[in-house]
């Protein structure tokens, strides 16, 4: 078994779309459509959907937004400079919610940004990506 994809439920697809190809340069890998029950996807990742997990963005046609509720946490991403992110997305118009640092209780650099939909996506160095708090 693997990971195949996480699915966001969004408001605005194009903008979705450029956010997470023009701000976190994925790449748009597919779209599809479906008249019948209303609704357009667009899978967006780095590699294809072959080689690791993407994300599906889901615009259910005439929804502007959803109620995130609080079940789900958010995206991490491996970036090589968590600072230099956060700049170049919020230069780019994005929103930095938590700026890079350490993380609370261990030395993994972190930072939290914001999908136009208000998703949560972590930003973790890359050199420290899977050592849980950097012990």
């Amino acid at each position: 078994m693997r990971l195949l994809h996480t699915m966001l439920r969004v408001g605005d697809l194009q903008r979705s779309i450029d956010f997470y190809t023009q701000t976190l340069g994925m790449r748009l890998l597919r779209t599809s459509e479906n008249t019948e029950y209303k609704y357009t996807l667009a899978f967006v990742g780095y590699t294809e959907e072959s080689e690791g997990a993407v994300i599906e963005l889901t615009y259910n046609w005439g929804q502007e937004n959803y109620d995130l509720g609080t079940a789900f946490g958010h995206i991490a991403l491996g970036v090589d400079d968590v600072a230099a992110t956060c700049e170049r997305i919020r230069t780019a118009g994005g929103v930095v919610s938590r700026e890079a640092g350490p993380v609370k209780g261990g030395t993994t650099i972190i930072a939290f940004i914001e999908d136009p939909d208000g998703y949560k996506i972590e930003l973790i160095e890359k050199e420290q990506a899977g050592t849980g708090l950097g012990h």
